[in-house]
């Protein structure tokens, strides 16, 4: 039948085929099904309709795998930021990451105003080097606009080979120009947890990631800073973490705690309304004190933690209002390899506060050290966030007047505002900075140890949840 043919061409039209037969059977079972959904799937048709047109008509053949991979990415795009289409190239690098390390830049983006912004640079990473800071907007990757790209794509892009350059083209709030920055891609090990001793009997612990070994890390800290005197106050630093995995939160959750509840995800599917507890006992003993620090960058597993950890009445959280990212994402694998981040669900506290898009309000608040002209990014920012319990859908429009600059009154004021925001933030970053450097310019940090060595934190845990109000 194919006779005549070579044979890409054969295959491309078999696909063709494929894929209206598949979606002609989809809209026959699901309407068969359920016929009072019949004009959702009315909108098959049209999908078949509009790739059987594109085949018979554009001016060159098209290429059918990627016509079925942007439909798919389109239905996805209009969701949420957080649900995207992988392939299996994608997916294998999803899972990389996810066990601890790919090479790359090591800078964490989403959209803001349609365009690819910065949430935060990876500690230690080649981006932080650089001078990449949160609420940059990426104009440009190895100049080709960014424009319509996804972040799936414009990850994509960033990573590669480890020693080849990528070039970012950078818009940064005050600045009247586009920033040049050439990066060398390296490997980055995503190390989860540093610990230290603050002072005698009070430790450190931070987490910039959950990943697979999270628990374990944080487990084996505990037991190294007291292993010389039982630790009187503990530091537990989740500040620009994004998140990662969620059985890891509930184990670091479980270290504190013991067995209790720690997070509840309520979505509309049956399956994905779960009450997740943690299995272990307590390591650290449950009258010592521990604040926990947070700001805008904390997001995802590390706002369960602080949230769980603040219900309790466990630990005193201090810093900044956190990003507000209380959403589920299932990966769903697909037969041919490649896979769907899909939102499935929220996040709920312990005692039923919504994480989405309110975050975690701190017991004591302490400005963040943030860089001059920056704008914070949090999870309300985002194009097509999923609304919050206490937010409108007016609310969630983007102001026709955000991300714009002020009006320069003259060239002078414009170059003295150009060179105040590329002078470098700090002289050093704060991770390679001595314990003494750091607590005169860490607030938050220097204020959580004085609270501790003064005795005015109380761990006032029972295993019993605390009241939410007045708690935002």
């Amino acid at each position: 039948m194919l006779k005549g043919l070579d044979r890409p061409r054969a295959a491309r039209r078999a696909l063709f085929m494929g894929v209206l037969v598949a979606l002609g059977a989809f809209f026959l079972v699901a309407t068969r099904a359920q016929a009072s959904d019949f004009k959702i799937y009315e909108g098959f048709k049209t999908l078949a309709r509009v790739f059987y047109e594109v085949n018979l008509r554009f001016v060159e053949e098209p290429d059918h795998n990627e016509m079925v991979q942007g439909a798919v990415r389109g239905m996805l795009n209009t969701l949420d930021p957080h649900s995207s289409y992988m392939t299996v190239e994608e997916m294998n690098e999803f899972q990389q990451e996810t066990s601890g390390s790919f090479t790359g830049v090591g800078v964490e983006i989403s959209t803001r105003d349609q365009i690819l912004t910065v949430v935060a640079p990876i500690e230690g990473t080649p981006a932080a080097r650089a001078g990449m800071r949160s609420g940059d907007q990426i104009i440009a990757i190895d100049n080709k606009p960014t424009k319509d790209m996804s972040v799936t794509e414009a990850v994509k892009a960033i990573r590669g080979p480890k020693g080849s350059k990528v070039v970012f083209g950078v818009h940064r709030p005050g600045l009247d120009r586009i920033i040049p920055m050439t990066i060398i891609r390296d490997f980055i090990p995503l190390r989860s947890v540093r610990s230290e001793e603050l002072a005698p009997g009070i430790g450190y612990i931070h987490i910039s990631n959950f990943q697979g070994d999270t628990a374990q890390e944080v487990e084996k800290a505990l037991k190294t800073l007291g292993s010389s005197i039982p630790l009187r106050g503990l530091v537990l630093d989740l500040r620009n973490d994004p998140g990662g995995l969620l059985d890891q939160s509930i184990r670091v959750s479980g270290l504190f705690m013991g067995q209790v509840q720690v997070v509840e995800t309520r979505g509309r599917v049956e399956d994905q309304n779960v009450v997740y507890s943690s299995d272990q006992d307590a390591i650290l003993a449950l009258s010592c004190p521990i604040v926990v620090l947070v700001n805008e960058g904390s997001a995802s597993a590390s706002e369960i933690v602080a949230g769980a950890l603040q219900d309790y009445g466990r630990a005193l959280i201090l810093g900044a209002r956190t990003f507000g990212k209380g959403s589920v994402q299932s990966v769903v694998r697909l037969p041919d390899g490649s896979g769907l981040r899909l939102t499935t669900a929220r996040f709920y506290t312990p005692s039923g506060r919504s994480i989405q898009t309110d975050g975690i309000a701190p017991d004591v608040e302490v400005p963040s050290l943030l860089p001059p002209n920056s704008k914070t990014l949090r999870e309300k920012d985002l194009d097509r966030h999923l609304l919050g319990v206490n937010e409108t859908r007016e609310d969630k429009k983007p102001s026709r007047e955000e991300g714009k600059g002020r009006v320069r009154s003259d060239k002078k004021d414009a170059d003295e505002d150009d060179e105040a925001a590329e002078e470098p933030f700090l002289e050093k970053p704060l991770y390679e900075m001595t314990l003494a450097e750091r607590l005169k310019v860490d607030k938050q940090l220097s204020q959580a140890l004085s609270l501790l060595r003064d005795g005015k934190v109380q761990s006032h845990f029972t295993g019993l949840l605390m009241s939410a109000r007045g708690r935002g």
